[in-house]
């Protein structure tokens, strides 16, 4: 493990922006100060760049098994493109079987990633039905695995999702063991009956996957939730929030003190529902659960991030091509597999869409994309800033590169972008993991299986609870 110095950058943490050097040994940061000088391996030149604490994305799906086939981007893939975009630790869902031990389904997970991740890991857990068997394997799973977030789905019905006394009393075992409760928010049985009233009615086309999720039904689902949490006392965290409804059903929770917290993803900060109405089959490109809505959400999720109704920004990355995975729903939208390729351009299109056209300040992207995330998910101070004795993951961002998203130079392993032709302004120079250069220059020079499995804090420990304003969410 090589020593390294980062002179001349502009770093900038969640609640600091300062020009000073950062001396990194055996892959922490061991020092920050002015004019640094020390025996290193490596001197690197940040002079005009951004020094960011590394991305963190709370919400992946590598190598996951969806609707008769299997995402394409595994943990080699999927990591490494990760990198390219600025991202250093992701969170992946492991999913699980009713029936089976939890521990099998997390064992499976572990060898998905093992000798592949070229950046550091997590995993959440879903919980698809509450019993004997898995409350007793929950605190295990908790505090020695160290999965410390459970994921409930409340649609797809008959394949993941769970009643409401599955959700309520997943909330209270979490509460008990300092886990918090992550919920896919839509009403899955109303859900089902709008997909099969479509199909009879003879709508097969893509945009009919957008206009049987409406956003109501997200609203409804999100104050559901929130309502159970509350009664639970636990910590609610609701994923990839797309619309008004769920904002709303979010903030009136927080005001009323439920320890709630949202995340939403760039594609619903960038893309809306027409992309779906896209001829020859080509909105299916866009199929994502829950759906793109009307252009009208994208301001309220904006103005959400701002004022701290919502917190972090997923890239709910769940890659399928199109030829050969998507088109497994021509003639019926139902039969295309949800999830885009997100993981590589979370990063630089929050910051283009964001910082750069001045929604948001750079200290509210930093905890947005990475602080927040690793105080939710109890990885802080470990991974989130940029401090002495934190891990050494540090993105050198060139806020001036301009670059045009396209599939032809991303990473992901997919034959399509959704963000094709879209222009941003900043991008990731150089990349390192705990020290180590994953990207240098813009080119990989990692090395496949160097990412560590994270076992993570229960918040107890991690996060104090839920406040009823922004003010009060800094640390």
């Amino acid at each position: 493990m090589t020593a390294k110095l980062i002179k001349n950058g502009t770093i900038v943490t969640a609640a600091d922006t300062y020009t000073a050097d950062v001396l990194i040994k055996e892959g922490v940061i061991a020092k920050i100060g002015f004019d640094l000088t020390a025996e290193v391996d490596e001197i690197i030149d940040a002079t005009g760049k951004y020094v960011f604490p590394g991305g963190i994305d709370p919400h992946t799906h590598l190598d996951m098994p969806f609707g008769g086939t299997v995402t394409a981007d595994d943990f080699a893939t999927g990591t490494k493109a990760a990198a390219f975009g600025g991202t250093t630790t992701i969170i992946d869902f492991c999913l699980t079987a009713k029936g089976k031990p939890l521990s099998e389904s997390i064992d499976g997970w572990h060898k998905k990633a093992d000798g592949k991740a070229v950046i550091d890991y997590g995993f959440h857990l879903m919980i698809g039905e509450i019993n004997d068997e898995v409350l007793a394997e929950l605190p295990v799973i908790v505090k020695e695995e160290g999965i410390t977030s459970l994921k409930v789905f409340m649609a797809y019905k008959n394949v993941f999702q769970a009643d409401d006394g599955t959700l309520f009393r997943t909330l209270l075992a979490a509460k008990e063991l300092g886990a918090m409760v992550m919920v896919h928010a839509e009403n899955g049985d109303v859900i089902d009956f709008l997909i099969h009233k479509a199909l009879a009615e003879g709508n097969t086309d893509p945009i009919y996957h957008a206009l049987t999720r409406p956003s109501i039904i997200e609203g409804e689902a999100t104050g559901r939730a929130a309502k159970l949490a509350s009664l639970a006392g636990a910590r609610l965290y609701v994923v990839h929030v797309t619309c008004a409804e769920a904002v709303q059903q979010i903030a009136e929770a927080r005001n009323q003190g439920v320890d709630i917290w949202g995340e939403t993803c760039p594609q619903y900060l960038v893309l809306d529902q027409s992309y779906l109405e896209q001829p020859d089959f080509e909105g299916a490109k866009y199929v994502w659960s829950p759906p793109l809505r009307e252009a009208f959400h994208q301001e309220v999720l904006w103005n959400a991030l701002k004022s701290g109704q919502l917190q972090t920004l997923g890239s709910d990355h769940c890659s399928f091509n199109f030829d050969g995975q998507k088109d497994l729903g021509l003639g019926d939208f139902s039969k295309i597999p949800n999830g885009g390729p997100v993981i590589e351009d979370r990063f630089s299109l929050f910051y283009s869409e964001g910082v750069h056209k001045g929604r948001i300040t750079l200290h509210e992207f930093v905890d947005i994309v990475s602080t927040r995330n690793a105080k939710l998910f109890g990885l802080f101070p470990q991974k989130g800033t940029i401090a002495v004795g934190s891990d050494a993951d540090i993105v050198i961002f060139d806020p001036l590169a301009e670059r045009t998203l396209s599939a032809k130079t991303h990473h992901m392993n997919v034959d399509y972008n959704p963000f094709e032709g879209i222009q941003v302004t900043g991008e990731p120079i150089s990349v390192l993991s705990r020290g180590e250069f994953v990207i240098q220059e813009r080119q990989f020079v990692g090395s496949f299986g160097a990412g560590r499995y994270l076992k993570r804090k229960p918040y107890a420990a991690a996060v104090p609870s839920a406040p009823a304003s922004k003010q009060e969410v800094k640390q």
